[in-house]
């Protein structure tokens, strides 16, 4: 077991063996067994979906309450491991979590039927459409501020002295803007299918 755990590509593999092993029994104890039906793929798309936003908003609160608070607790000759090494891998999985977590809802929506009704937020798809939105805002907001901001602030790019403070504050301003934008969203995607509005 601690040769699966000690690598993180086996570790994900025992995962969807889990899983897969999880249906196999519950389905010979129960007889039912998923089917290639419209609603069982909309199931597996929205926990893809469910799946990439827990990456997205986990790396996105990670960054907001543990990083950048602990950052001016960390000795300067500490700080390149945070900035060379770990701030890198974690916005590499943010941003692409991000992105899988857009197409997955995008297509889950569309394979549902609702969304036109939800981008106009027309009556009915109002409350999920209201989600969409702050969701879209918030990848936009990875990919086109946030993600290209972090790379002058982390030297990845070439950018003077002057600009590696203002890039990781514009960064670190849009990350909280979307940590803020987070709190509504969740509420919403969820509020459609539960009755919360």
């Amino acid at each position: 077991m601690a040769a699966i755990l000690q690598s993180l590509g086996r570790t994900v593999g025992a995962g969807v063996v889990l899983l897969v092993v999880l249906i196999l029994i519950v389905g010979a104890a129960t007889g039912s067994w998923p089917a290639a039906t419209h609603g069982w793929s909309a199931f597996f798309m929205r926990w893809l979906h469910v799946l990439s936003g827990v990456m997205w908003i986990g790396l996105l609160w990670y960054f907001n309450f543990v990083q950048i608070p602990s950052m001016p607790k960390i000795p300067d000759e500490q700080k390149p491991a945070i900035g060379k090494v770990i701030a890198p891998a974690a916005l590499f999985w943010f941003r692409w979590a991000a992105l899988a977590t857009l197409v997955t809802g995008l297509i889950l929506a569309s394979m549902n039927n609702y969304i036109g009704a939800a981008l106009s937020l027309q009556k009915g798809a109002h409350v999920i459409g209201i989600g969409m939105w702050l969701g879209i805002i918030m990848a936009f907001n990875v990919w086109f501020v946030i993600w290209p901001k972090q790379k002058i602030a982390l030297g990845l790019v070439e950018a003077s002295a002057e600009e590696k403070p203002k890039a990781a504050r514009t960064a670190m301003l849009f990350s909280r803007t979307n940590t803020m934008l987070s709190i509504p969203m969740l509420y919403f995607m969820v509020a459609q299918q539960h009755g919360g509005f």
